[in-house]
Parts: C-alpha cells; sequence; structure tokens
C-alpha cells in the first residue's frame, strides 16, 4: 500500500506513467483539468472529461479511472486537477456518499503509490480530489478534497473553461409577419391561411346554422402526407356551427355573416391570446412553431410534471453523434437563474432533473430527457426553455433521425414534437416555453423551433432570450 495522504498533503511520484482510479458508492463523472502557473487553462482542449476524453497526456477510462502519460504533457501545464461530481443520479450531495477514495497507482505493476480518503463531507456537489503537479523538474501528487455547491460546471469555470462558443453570436430571430387585413375580397382568400395566419371570413352567402348532415367541425378524416396536426379548439355542441363564442376563429365575422367550414387541407390555427388558447381536453395536442397549449383539462388536476426528450440514431461513418438536451430557468426579470444540462443535472432545488449525457445515439426511444415537476418549481422560476444542442458541431442535417418532444411525464401524451434532421444546417435549436400563467398555479406551452448556433447550453441563453 502507498502513502496514505491527508488534505493538502503531497508525495512524489517515482514514475511519469501513473493511473489515478477514484472509488466511490455511487457513479462518479470524473475529469482532468490541465492547468497554466496562472492557473487557468490554455484551452477548452485542456478540459478531458466524459465529452472528450481525451488530452494532451491524459486519457479517461470509463467509469472512474485516468491514465497519464505525464512526459507527454505540455512544459507549459503546471498540474492536473483530478475532479469528481456526483452524475444525478444517486444523492444530490457528497454527504451521503460513502467508500469515497483515490488511489494513483502505477500501471505495469499496478502498485499502489499514494491514497486520499476524503471525510467531512457536506453540501457539495463536485470535489477537485487530488492533483499532479510539477516541482524541480519531477511530479508530485497533492490531496486536495476542495468541494463546489455548482457541480462540474462551477469546477470548469473557476479554471477558466468556457463552454460558450467563442466568438459565436446567434443571428437575431425572425420578426413574426403579422397577419393581413380581416376583410380580404374572396379571389384573394386562398385554400388555407399561410403559417401564422388567422382565417379571414368567408365571402357570401352566408352558411347555414348547422353543417351538413354527417359533417363534423374540424380537419377531414384524410389527412395530407405528413399527418396534419388537429384542430386545438374543443368540438361544438350539437346544433351550432363554428367554435364557441370564446374559441372564434380569426376575428369576428360581419352582421349577418356565419363562418363557415375550414376548406381542406386545415392549417393549424395558431395560438391567440389567453381567452383562446387550446388546452388538453381533446388529449393529444400537435403543435407547430408558435402555436400555444394550456397545461389544464377541464375538470382535471393542472398538469404537473412534464418531459422533454431527445432522440437521435449513432453515426453510421465519421465522428460519433453527441446531441444535448438542456433547460434553462428564468425569472420574472428575465434572468437566467438555473441550468440543467450534461454539467449540470439538477437545478431548482432538484425539481428539474437531467438523465445524463448519451454521447452517441445508442439506444431506442429517447436518448436523453429532461423532467421538470412543475409544482416543486421556486416561486421566482416562471418560464423554461428547453434547447438541443450538437456539442461536436454537426450540424443537425447531418444527423439521423433526430427529434425532440415535450410530454406530460405521467400520462405518455405528446405535447409537442420537432423533427431535427434534414431541417436546417444549425448546431442549436430553441424548442419551445413553458411558462406560467399570470395570476394562477397552472402553466402553458408554446412550441418555438427556432434554429440558432451554439454548442453548448450556455451559447443559448442570449437567444433563448428573445422568446420569453
Amino acid at each position: 500500500m502507498g502513502q496514505v495522504l491527508t488534505k493538502g498533503a503531497n508525495a512524489p511520484l517515482p514514475t511519469t506513467d501513473v493511473r489515478v482510479e477514484i472509488a466511490s458508492s455511487v457513479p462518479l463523472d470524473i475529469a482532468a483539468i490541465l492547468v497554466t502557473a496562472a492557473g487557468k487553462v490554455r484551452s477548452d482542449d485542456d478540459f478531458v472529461f466524459f465529452n472528450q476524453p481525451t488530452g494532451p497526456g491524459v486519457r479517461l477510462v470509463p467509469p472512474s479511472a485516468l491514465e497519464f502519460s505525464l512526459t507527454a504533457v505540455p512544459a507549459d501545464v503546471d498540474k492536473v486537477v483530478i475532479t469528481g461530481s456526483l452524475d444525478g443520479s444517486g444523492p444530490p450531495t457528497f454527504a451521503r456518499v460513502a467508500g469515497l477514495g483515490i488511489a494513483v497507482r502505477d500501471p505495469r505493476a499496478g502498485a499502489e503509490l499514494a491514497r486520499f480518503d476524503p471525510a467531512g463531507l457536506g453540501a457539495e456537489t463536485a470535489l477537485i480530489l487530488v492533483e499532479l503537479y510539477r516541482r524541480a523538474g519531477s511530479w508530485k501528487v497533492r490531496a486536495v478534497g476542495q468541494g463546489y455547491a455548482t457541480g462540474l460546471a462551477g469546477i470548469a469555470t473557476d479554471f477558466g473553461i468556457s463552454v460558450d462558443d467563442p466568438g459565436t453570436s446567434a443571428p437575431p430571430a425572425a420578426v413574426p409577419t403579422p397577419p393581413p387585413p380581416a376583410h380580404v375580397p374572396p379571389a384573394a382568400v386562398p385554400t388555407g391561411p399561410p403559417p401564422g395566419q388567422q382565417w379571414a371570413p368567408p365571402p357570401a352567402p352566408p352558411m347555414p346554422a348547422a353543417p351538413p348532415p354527417g359533417q363534423q367541425w374540424g380537419p377531414p378524416p384524410a389527412a395530407p402526407p405528413g399527418g396534419a396536426p388537429q384542430w386545438g379548439a374543443p368540438q361544438p355542441p350539437p346544433g351550432q356551427w363554428g367554435p364557441p363564442p370564446a374559441q372564434q376563429w380569426g376575428p369576428p365575422a360581419p352582421a349577418g355573416q356565419q363562418w363557415g367550414p375550414p376548406p381542406p387541407p386545415p392549417a393549424p390555427v395558431p395560438a391567440g391570446p389567453p381567452g383562446g388558447r387550446v388546452n388538453l381536453d381533446k388529449g393529444r395536442v400537435s403543435l407547430t412553431k408558435g402555436q400555444s397549449v394550456s397545461l389544464v383539462k377541464t375538470g382535471a388536476p393542472a398538469l404537473t410534471r412534464v418531459r422533454m426528450g431527445l432522440g437521435w440514431d449513432p453515426a453510421q461513418r465519421g465522428r460519433s453523434i453527441d446531441l444535448d438536451a438542456s433547460c434553462i430557468l428564468f425569472d420574472e426579470r428575465g434572468k437566467d437563474v438555473d441550468k440543467v444540462w450534461f454539467m449540470s443535472k439538477k437545478g431548482a432545488r432538484g425539481a428539474v432533473r437531467h438523465s445524463g449525457d448519451n454521447l452517441t445515439g445508442q439506444g431506442h426511444g429517447d436518448d436523453e430527457t429532461i423532467a421538470v415537476d412543475l409544482a416543486g418549481l421556486p416561486p421566482n422560476v416562471v418560464t423554461l426553455i428547453f434547447t438541443v444542442n450538437s456539442f461536436q458541431g454537426q450540424p443537425f442535417t447531418e444527423v439521423r433521425n433526430a427529434y425532440c418532444r415535450l410530454y406530460d411525464d405521467i400520462s405518455g401524451q405528446e405535447l409537442v414534437r420537432f423533427e431535427l434532421s434534414e431541417s436546417k444546417p444549425s448546431t442549436g435549436l430553441v424548442m419551445c416555453r413553458v411558462q406560467r400563467d399570470r395570476g394562477a398555479l397552472t402553466w402553458s406551452m408554446t412550441a418555438i423551433g427556432e434554429f440558432h448556433d451554439g454548442k453548448t447550453v450556455r451559447a443559448m441563453v442570449g437567444p433563448s432570450r428573445q422568446y420569453l
């Protein structure tokens, strides 16, 4: 057994090839950070972790070891910081972690060179475990045991790691085109409204007070190729033609003129003010960009749990595909008060939880998910923005069978879905907004579906703010 170190103690390393093994009662995310004498990394390439498993002289060996060839570490690197952080699948802090220990070994002989067993931990979610550092032309190991309550992201930030895209600024979102005047000449009325526009009233003659026998309100049974989104308005009572008074399609009709049936194929109705917003009464609601749904159902408790799902297929050739699902939490002033993503898997006192990072898209169904307990969110959180990023920079057009969706985490009812493959050659998507209804305990969701460029959630904070 090698030398047992106490916190702050150090020991020489007799070999330049070492293996650092971390034992723990729960899974940990292990990382190594190459730091200069100024205490900062030279670039993001000096951060070795599960999304970037190799660096100069360093290799991550999942699930819980790092191997070093210290002669290959660049001369301007003064030390290598080894960290461990909770991966979100176990206890919320290190206070409930048992059996934590770090062993530094000679990988050829397997002999233990030094050992450190951190103790007395509490609210930490990430730790600097040990450091390998240069002294007088040789390498030594120091026991550190310094804790952070802000996860791996907090440690990375302290050492100058920027997970934003350098020099990337997202283009401004397109300003929605306002609808045309309500009354248009009959010849100008198309068979269906362009996206984002309202139905204009039909020309005379007026329609009868009820639909012809056998004709239902809403879209015809035969949907166009690819499937048409369902109408969000509830069915009218028998004998009543048109939507209920509180949910009219477009502006009121002129005196003496009634609404006729929408011509096929129907376009989805743009979300209007709260009085015209659809709810969950009709079951599944498929939204298009700009539409909103109130997350309530008449006579039923308000929806309390939602989940974002992200899925894609592994790469057939070239680099692995690594898409990341994230959630940004905003207060009423538009300040981002928390982020949940692969480097910070819990937020809002545990009300938002990330399932963990999938680096390849292996597996069926959703590859990453984010669960949200709406009832458990702190009162200052009023808006959630869900985003998707391509961490390694492949545009979505190069990713096979990629999609993202939001659904009721209790019933499994899907609320919104966006197909990402063959969409736009971008690396980021602002998917949707979930927002508190003002003066109520309920929430509403709006589909956004706007593409931007950004490889991490931090690069998406600015673009997301314009959709609040």
